[in-house]
């Protein structure tokens, strides 16, 4: 039997488990799913949001795979740590596959990015949807006006939760200290900025619209930043996700011409007394600097007016505007970091690869692979994973009969606890899930997340 550890059980990492356990040339794979969480489902259940209840979903499909009696599931543990990097999975497993995703976010660059309530897009997401790395994270929500810096799904989806009312989001499982503070908050102004214009934003037209579905908001649009650019006045070039986005916001700026007009407050949807929070689309603004200081805080955040440069890129016009603020999120991508025992490209954020294979000095190492984000950088969606998947499997079973040759440990469960780790099974998986259910039940709401390790950890140990 050929034994293979898979770091990650995200989708990459679970597609990956199931390329190996249903393909037909090399029988009896078995598939360890190792991830230093004790819950599986990677950004499925800590990157989602929770109003996307659709896409939250497709858990149930990777529960599947995560049942097969070949695949094992071992949460809370560290590969990677002192004992447990590359060599030593080897001698536990035949080959180890690494499905890490793309851990941090990027960072602007900017004076003033580290001042007090400035933030990376990806903590304000880890806290609402209680990744337990997350529980000491506060954000200023006692602020007037945030600002989100970046225009793909990430950013509007910050956008949307700061902006939907927490009985919207009762019936979802975000933490209830989460919504307790979301609650509370006082943010009546949101502003998301990109740096180009509104053909090159990242954002899917489905996310766009659901801003302006949004009870007691407004979606705010400036007609005069769409028209700069040139493939909103003509979008027959554009893909056909950039073709809708587009349209929905010239849709938006009709409304706001005739707002305007009527001597109402432009936006994309018509203002009314309901109305309590705008949501500002800004396009064209390139962020320089955070204003504020140590001990106040963020104040404003200093952008600079770009214009397109006719090659598909962007030029400061030395136009400066201040964007008032007391909360900065920023939502400019992920990236990968350094795996211990593995190369990187310190340029791309990856482990350099052939078909899968991790690359040693230049040259395909048969026994150590990855897949996903780690492997390709961010890009794409849950399901580019799959093809991604199949590839790095198909290398690791062309590679099958010479890696099987090798020994390793009878029992790698036993030998992860040798290497100073303490495993969640699958059935301490299903405690956590049977506790999150019941928190729920005594809140009054249905199921909703344990935010903290204590927590996850006392339902998986009370359940082993």
């Amino acid at each position: 039997m050929l034994r293979v550890a898979v770091i990650g059980s995200g989708p990459s990492g679970v597609y990956t488990a199931q390329s190996l356990v249903e393909q037909q040339a090399v029988p009896d794979v078995e598939v360890y799913l190792l991830d230093r969480l004790p819950c599986p489902y990677g950004l499925v259940r800590y990157g989602v949001a929770p109003d996307h209840e659709k896409i939250k979903s497709l858990q149930n499909n990777l529960r599947t795979v995560l049942e097969h009696p070949r695949v094992h599931f071992l949460g809370n543990v560290e590969a990677g740590a002192p004992g447990l990097g590359p060599r030593e999975l080897r001698e536990i497993f035949h080959a180890v596959v690494f499905c890490v995703g793309a851990a941090t976010d990027r960072h602007l660059g900017i004076p003033g990015e580290d001042l007090p309530g400035s933030h990376s897009a990806t903590s304000f997401v880890a806290w609402y949807s209680a990744h337990p790395d997350a529980v000491a994270h506060r954000f200023a929500l006692s602020a007037r006006s945030a600002v989100v810096i970046g225009v793909g799904n990430v950013a509007v989806d910050v956008a949307r939760i700061l902006a939907r009312g927490a009985a919207d989001l009762a019936g979802t499982d975000m933490p209830q200290g989460a919504l307790g503070a979301l609650a509370d908050s006082r943010v009546e102004d949101i502003w998301m900025v990109g740096r180009r214009g509104p053909s090159q934003a990242r954002f899917t037209t489905k996310e766009l619209r659901e801003l302006a579905t949004l009870p007691g908001a407004e979606v705010v649009v400036r007609p005069e930043e769409l028209a700069g650019d040139p493939g909103y006045h003509d979008s027959s070039g554009l893909p056909a996700a950039g073709r809708r986005n587009v349209q929905v916001l010239h849709d938006w700026a009709e409304r706001s011409d005739d707002a305007a007009a009527a001597g109402s407050t432009a936006g994309a949807t018509a203002a009314s007394e309901r109305d309590e929070r705008r949501i500002h689309l800004r396009f064209f603004l390139r962020p320089v600097e955070i204003l504020g200081d140590a001990a106040t805080g963020v104040r404003a955040v200093r952008f600079e007016r770009t214009a397109p440069d006719g090659h598909g890129g962007i030029v400061g016009t030395g136009a400066y505007e201040d964007i008032e603020a007391q909360l900065v999120l920023r939502s400019v991508g992920y990236r990968g970091t350094p795996q211990p025992g593995l190369p990187f490209d310190d340029a791309t954020g990856t482990v350099p690869h052939r078909a899968g294979r991790v690359l040693l000095n230049g040259a395909a190492s048969p026994g150590v692979y990855v897949a996903g984000w780690i492997k390709r950088g961010p890009t794409g969606v849950i399901g580019t994973n799959r093809p991604c998947a199949k590839e790095t499997a198909a290398s690791l079973l062309e590679d099958a009969a010479a890696l099987a040759e090798r020994d390793v440990a009878d029992d790698p469960v036993d030998a992860l606890r040798q290497a100073g780790q303490q495993p969640v099974s699958w059935a301490g998986w299903l405690g956590i899930e049977a506790a999150e259910a019941a928190w729920g039940q005594q809140l009054g709401r249905g199921t909703v997340k344990l935010p903290d390790w204590e927590g996850l950890l006392g339902a998986a140990r009370s359940a082993e």
